[in-house]
């Protein structure tokens, strides 16, 4: 790698493995002192965090070797023969706890490796072949693992197709968890026979009881395309209303009033209807295209998405989605990844 592309990678993750740290730290009480004593108690706010983040075995461990460490530098000897045996004993206790906190990320990061696998065989790696729909997908996780989910598969007995997308507050192992779980339930609503409406109402009450006490809720947009006359069924629960563009150029956002699943149990879905054309595009999405930020800090936005879609008519899905992530990832740049990111295109051909 080139020495500017590690530097910018250290900074990267430097800043990524800091935020464990800095969650511990009361920053409004820290800043509001403005002295001389502001840095210092920075610095021991932080110290504190990390210390919080070791096993009491190791938080001994540390603080003897750093003492042992100071001692040696300020020059008294008294539990080895000379300041040199002390510092070397103190760099090679740092080193063996260096290890041993590299050893459980080595064997984190293969537990987390494991999930993301999992969580992959979960989602569909290649689109349905159902005739005369012509579908594309793509996600890019913000950690190892994500709370994005999309899925496209026919209902039982040649029934219509049902394309889902959904959002799992939070990120990372929490939300992935959950998108199994909703995942799960889908599939097993879906084999049996019911509405759209019906559906998304049963879902909702498996996700109320799984949302850690109305701490977890999901968005989520389900709908169910007949193939051969174009007639979609569509429901949003709190997701961004996707976009449809039609032949004429003109933009429908398919928006309904449902609030997102796993908030109230008796909550009821109504779904829409409208007509999905040959070559008209169904682009449907998560937050993390429309809320994703350049190094300026400015978004992407839904009017650059919308900007980019019209000259793509007639396209197909592939195609599209291609020119969507290209001009995603030109704005985005080299900045960070907040949030996962997901975009499913429909069209009929």
């Amino acid at each position: 790698m080139e020495i500017q592309d590690l530097w910018s990678q250290f900074k990267s993750e430097a800043h990524a493995s800091s935020r464990l740290y800095e969650q511990d730290v009361d920053w409004h009480a820290v800043q509001a002192q403005k002295s001389w004593k502001q840095p210092f108690k920075i610095f021991g706010a932080l110290s504190v965090g990390i210390l919080r983040k070791l096993s009491p075995p190791r938080r001994v461990f540390l603080l003897f070797n750093l003492i042992l460490a100071i001692l040696s530098v300020v020059g008294v000897s008294f539990l080895f023969i000379t300041r040199e045996v002390e510092l070397l004993a103190a760099f090679i206790g740092m080193l063996i706890l260096v290890v041993m906190v590299l050893g459980d990320h080595v064997t984190m990061k293969r537990d987390i490796e494991i999930a993301r696998e999992i969580q992959r065989w979960l989602v569909p790696r290649v689109p349905p072949d159902v005739p005369g729909v012509d579908i594309a997908f793509a996600t890019r996780p913000a950690n190892t693992v994500a709370g994005d989910y999309y899925d496209a598969f026919r209902r039982p007995g040649d029934g219509p197709l049902l394309i889902a997308v959904a959002d799992v507050s939070g990120k990372s192992v929490p939300a992935a968890m959950l998108m199994a779980n909703f995942q799960a339930s889908l599939r097993a609503l879906a084999g049996a026979p019911s509405t759209l409406s019906e559906l998304v109402t049963d879902l909702n009450r498996l996700a109320c009881g799984n949302n850690l006490n109305g701490r977890r809720f999901t968005t989520a947009f389900l709908a169910e395309l007949n193939p051969t006359s174009g007639v979609l069924s569509y429901l949003s629960a709190g997701h961004n209303p996707p976009v449809l563009l039609r032949l004429d150029g003109t933009v429908d956002r398919l928006k309904s009033e449902s609030i997102p699943l796993g908030i109230e149990v008796n909550e009821k879905y109504n779904a829409g209807t409208t007509i999905l054309q040959p070559n008209e595009l169904l682009v449907i999405y998560t937050d993390g295209v429309t809320e994703a930020r350049n190094e300026r800090g400015e978004q992407f936005g839904e009017s650059r998405l919308l900007a980019l879609l019209q000259p793509r008519i007639e396209e197909r899905a592939s195609a599209t989605l291609t020119g969507i992530m290209k001009n995603l990832d030109d704005f985005v740049g080299a900045a960070d990844q907040h949030d996962d990111i997901t975009c499913l295109v429909v069209t009929r051909t």
